[in-house]
């Protein structure tokens, strides 16, 4: 594979995640004052040399799509930690899935149990849910978490106990590091060494990744939401509605008088705040925040670029199929903040069906419904920019608006 394309040489200095082109033109037209204070950030403007033809994209778009048409299939899960294998760009293994990249793996093609996922396309009254369970934590905001809302984003850290545990239930490989503009890939393996068969039998892990299959990666192309995935996507909210983060973000907002204290109005505001379509890309319908943010789109506007793509799960699953290939972790601005097998907090370069992706931030191995909460709260309470403190990591949670929903939202390892 050739090089990686050169961005600007002030990004070295600064490394910055996408705050899409889209988002800021239409957040500039809409209504109500949507930027909610912080410091406009600006996107890397310049132009990369595209690494494939018009025509190599092209087939490998129609290869994705006839991989994509025969979604929701069941699966069988796999081991743990397989041997390691080596995989050539355009090999394709049994199950079907293309390899991109020449790339050392410490595992073989991961198959997800998808076994439980059909039952989600139905009624809600049919699916069966987690019961409450009592964290033994309170998830009542305290008047020193309404006041300042670092507070409370720590909070929601403290009470995400679906997080997962780095070593126990997954392995990363961190690989070399680089700079932005850097070229070569620097990254001998995929970043996920092995994820525990267990975690897709979570129900919020679980039924999150149901939705992923649901959208066309291609910013610009109008959306088709069928009644079955309207279902898995209220399963999912119903689902996430019962654990601690959750329902500690309904108590905030229902303080600061956001929402009422209705259980089943905020679980309808939710779903429309994640999953109602708008347009991005000049296509009306063709975008919504939870595709931008957790699933990831290719933009068309000159050569192509992938935007959003936040989320680690849709990383990990876009990795075992061969779609997206690791080209290593970012070097981060603070000294004696290089990441390892432990971090949960990661920049990093990857290529998404041949597209790069040229600084991406997301946060390891924290659960769904943690990242619906920490987006959501920052939208409703913050501004574009978040300093605040998850646990041990000092981070910006950037938030961008797009009207009165998520253009962008991503964290960004603070200096």
């Amino acid at each position: 594979m050739e090089g990686l394309i050169r961005g600007l040489a002030d990004v070295v200095f600064n490394p910055r995640d996408d705050a899409d082109d889209d988002t800021r033109d239409q957040r500039s037209r809409s209504t109500w004052a949507e930027v909610v204070g912080g410091e406009q950030e600006e996107d890397d403007t310049s132009r990369r040399p595209s690494r494939h033809t018009q025509a190599q994209r092209q087939e490998m778009y129609d290869q994705t799509e006839q991989r994509q048409s025969g979604r929701k299939e069941v699966y069988e899960s796999g081991g743990s930690r397989p041997t390691p294998t080596t995989h050539e760009y355009g090999d394709t293994n049994d199950d079907g899935w293309e390899t991109v990249g020449q790339k050392r793996s410490s595992k073989t093609q991961h198959k997800v149990p998808k076994n439980q996922w059909n039952s989600y396309k139905r009624p809600l009254s049919e699916q069966e849910y987690s019961s409450d369970v009592d964290y033994g934590t309170s998830t009542e905001p305290s008047e020193e978490e309404l006041a300042d809302l670092s507070k409370a984003l720590n909070k929601l850290w403290d009470l995400d106990l679906n997080r997962l545990v780095p070593g126990k239930d997954y392995e990363i490989d961190c690989g070399e590091g680089k700079k932005v503009y850097q070229k070569e890939d620097v990254a001998d393996a995929s970043l996920f060494t092995w994820l525990s068969d267990d975690i897709f039998r979570r129900p919020t892990y679980s039924r999150f990744c149901a939705l992923l299959d649901n959208y066309n990666p291609e910013q610009g192309c109008k959306e088709v939401v069928t009644s079955e995935e309207k279902q898995e996507q209220k399963a999912f909210i119903e689902e996430i509605s019962r654990t601690a983060v959750i329902k500690y973000l309904h108590k905030y907002l229902s303080a600061k008088g956001i929402i009422s204290e209705n259980h089943e109005e905020f679980k309808r505001m939710l779903a429309s705040f994640w999953f109602d379509l708008y347009g991005r890309g000049g296509t009306s319908g063709s975008s919504s925040a939870f595709e931008h943010v957790f699933v990831g789109e290719i933009k068309q506007r000159g050569e192509q670029e992938v935007s959003g793509f936040h989320n680690w799960i849709q990383f990990y699953l876009e990795e075992a199929k061969g779609r997206v290939n690791y080209q290593g972790y970012i070097f981060p601005r603070r000294r004696g903040s290089t990441p390892d097998s432990e971090s949960h907090l990661l920049t990093i370069q990857f290529e998404w069906n041949g597209v790069l992706k040229s600084v991406s931030s997301t946060l390891v191995g924290v659960s769904p419904e943690f990242e619906f909460a920490i987006y959501t709260l920052c939208f409703y309470m913050g501004q574009e920019e978040n300093h605040v403190e998850l646990g041990p990591y000092p981070v910006n949670i950037k938030c961008y608006r797009l009207g009165n929903k998520i253009g962008s939202a991503f964290p960004v390892a603070d200096s």
